[in-house]
């Protein structure tokens, strides 16, 4: 038997990683990626601008440019996000707006006297200007304008530190375990796209690719070969081992592509920041969600493996009871709608702010994968609590393999619809 179940486990691999359409579809999967990664890099390559330095020429009339200068450059090398260049320019404006015409990352900021407000600027560029650069050149003068007025009313350095500094407001709560909303939003969102996520995709990959394989197998009626050489246990086993083990091979070579191409970029010298998902690793690691996340790592693997096979059990069991492909579409819509049930309510998990609402759905099997280690995360649920859901998970993962597996019985070599719920609802009762 043991013999048998290999044979048909590598057999269906096979099927799926022997062709040139898994070679091709992780090759143009691997160039995506290396792709997404290094997007700035290949704009540059073709003339794009992600890391061009824009020029500003400041027309100074009331000589502030160096305390402007420092003032803007300070304010740049906090964000760290652009390159700019501060020229202070003599020329008219008349003379600077003809050389704009060209160059489209040069600008004029134009600095004045004004009567009532101390300073007047101007900037004039020959395209748009982005907005934060009109934001950094806008604090940067709102700060310059603040030291103007210190200045011209006499105060000394250690009282203009204190005007131009940011109100100082002390936090204190009283619950030691309560956490800001803000954070618990940016965590939510961060655990979901590096945890959740990959999940719920690898799960509708498994669905579709057992359903599909159980379907071709009935249509061409090699079924009826296959299940007199072995036992339907056997193979409705071998059909759920492959189909997990396919979604993990592919999850893990899709995890090393974005290794590949992470090192690709760093080997072009290339900042993960300007890819924006540095801010997720950041704000997890800020947050201590790293540590928490250690300790209840292997009930939240577990409880994944638990869930795939749950939903490969569903899956092609849901398969074999129908005649096509498009039979077992409208089937597996309630798997769905179950997903992505799941998928909403870990995204809006810190919004419940732990209410009993969402922590009885995290109890919930093929919900709870999704569900419960983001309350786990959000500090929620405690790890005994998810200790309980994995076992509810794994008792569920038992219980349907058991019925599933009468229903299989019957649903395999079942070619008509008729009278089929009453033979499957018989299947069930029997021992």
């Amino acid at each position: 038997m043991k013999t048998k179940f290999k044979f048909l486990v590598k057999q269906s691999l096979n099927k799926k990683i022997k062709t040139k359409w898994f070679l091709i579809a992780n090759l143009i999967i691997g160039i995506l990626l290396i792709g997404i990664f290094n997007l700035d890099k290949i704009i540059n390559a073709f003339g794009g601008d992600f890391e061009e330095t824009e020029s500003i020429y400041v027309i100074d009339k009331i000589n502030v440019y160096d305390e402007f200068a420092s003032i803007f450059n300070n304010n740049v090398k906090v964000l760290d996000m652009k390159d700019f260049k501060l020229e202070r320019s003599y020329q008219s404006e008349e003379q600077l707006s003809n050389m704009l015409e060209e160059n489209d990352h040069e600008m004029i900021l134009v600095i004045e006297e004004d009567d009532l407000n101390y300073l007047n600027s101007k900037i004039i560029s020959y395209d748009e200007v982005s907005s934060l650069t009109k934001e950094l050149i806008s604090s940067a003068l709102t700060t310059l304008k603040t030291s103007i007025v210190v200045k011209e009313n006499n105060y000394s350095e250690e009282q203009l530190l204190a005007l131009t500094s940011p109100a100082n407001v002390e936090l204190k709560v009283l619950n030691p375990n309560a956490s800001s909303e803000d954070n618990k939003d940016m965590m939510s969102i961060s655990v979901i796209m590096v945890l959740i996520l990959p999940c719920f995709l690898l799960i509708t990959l498994l669905v579709q690719m057992i359903g599909a394989e159980v379907n071709d197998e009935k249509t061409t009626r090699s079924m009826e070969i296959i299940i007199s050489n072995v036992s339907p246990q056997v193979h409705f086993s071998s059909k759920i081992a492959a189909g997990v083990l396919f979604v993990l091979i592919q999850g893990s070579l899709i995890l090393l592509y974005a290794l590949i191409a992470y090192l690709i970029r760093i080997l072009l010298g290339g900042s993960i920041i300007s890819l924006g998902s540095s801010e997720i690793f950041v704000t997890i690691k800020e947050m201590g969600i790293f540590n928490t996340l250690l300790k209840g790592l292997p009930l939240i693997i577990i409880l994944f493996i638990f869930s795939f096979l749950s939903y490969a059990i569903v899956s092609g069991v849901l398969a074999s009871m129908t005649t096509s492909v498009e039979d077992f579409q409208q089937l597996q819509t309630p798997l769905m709608i179950i997903l992505v049930l799941g998928y909403y309510l870990s995204l809006m998990a810190s919004t419940f702010n732990g209410a009993i609402f969402i922590k009885v759905f995290s109890y919930i099997p093929m919900l709870s994968f999704l569900i419960s280690p983001t309350l786990f995360l959000l500090g929620q649920v405690s790890l005994l609590e998810l200790c309980i859901t994995t076992v509810i998970s794994g008792l569920f993962t038992l219980i349907i393999f058991k019925y599933g597996l009468r229903i299989y019985k019957v649903g395999i070599l079942n070619y008509s619809s008729e009278k089929l719920w009453k033979k499957i609802f018989k299947s069930i009762k029997e021992k």
